[in-house]
């Protein structure tokens, strides 16, 4: 019986590996040599979502810091040294994540669209042995705008049909943790769904069309229902074509 479900694009931290911690903590030891401080609440409430370069910028202008791109240049690489050695200590996948994911590359096309750097989100599959159940990977670094701009979603859909798959973007199912992601995906023309591991189900569900509390707790029948039904967003999902 042919699925209703035509290809899963997955968020990759706060998804499938439990890293925005990890972030977190690289950003507070290379601000803290420079008597800067970024709290657990900030991070949550204003910079989730971005890359590094959105994160610093957004920080710098926050606090009207006077770096310009050599500066943020500099931050990004040594926050990155740092999360590389924060993630080398162990594992960071979700609980069912793994399991999932085998389950969803043997039915549909897969794919993840991140604002973490590509070689970070394979060195963590690489670990888990997982690289090979997803047919692209669109990170950070290979898009001129993160989210929520719709261009990571896009670019994923448009990678997966140039690779010969008949993907139709309003029955794709994006599975993100953050409102700015949700965004990105609706405005791509995707369906929604969340996982509750980095915010409440009463913070996504506005902007989700379906809530779990993780990848453990989701099903492919869940997003066969789900792509069978009329979007929620019907306007949204007309806008799925890559410019």
């Amino acid at each position: 019986m042919r699925r209703a479900l035509s290809a899963i694009v997955f968020d990759f931290d706060g998804v499938i590996a439990d890293s925005e911690r990890l972030h977190l903590l690289a950003y507070q030891r290379v601000l803290a040599p420079r008597g800067l401080e970024l709290s657990t609440e900030a991070y949550y409430s204003t910079y989730l979502g971005y890359d590094d370069v959105g994160v610093f910028r957004r920080y710098a202008r926050d606090r009207d810091l006077p770096w310009d791109d050599d500066a943020i240049r500099t931050l990004c690489l040594e926050k990155g040294t740092v999360f590389e050695e924060l993630a080398s200590r162990g594992e960071m996948l979700f609980d069912g994540a793994a399991d999932f994911i085998r389950a969803a590359h043997a039915a549909v096309p897969t794919a993840i669209a991140s604002g973490a750097l590509t070689h970070e989100i394979e060195e963590v599959l690489v670990r888990a042995g997982l690289r090979d159940r997803f047919l692209t990977i669109v990170g950070a670094d290979q898009c001129a705008r993160s989210k929520p701009s719709p261009d990571p979603y896009l670019e994923a859909v448009h990678r997966l049909r140039a690779a010969g798959h008949d993907v139709d973007p309003s029955r794709t199912v994006a599975i993100e943790d953050s409102v700015w992601g949700l965004v990105s995906a609706r405005t791509a023309g995707l369906r929604t769904v969340a996982v509750a591991n980095t915010y409440t189900s009463a913070e996504l569900t506005t902007h989700a069309e379906l809530v779990v509390a993780g990848l453990h707790a989701l099903t492919l029948d869940d997003l066969d229902r789900l792509c069978a039904s009329a979007p929620v967003h019907p306007d949204l999902a007309r806008r799925g074509q890559r410019q």
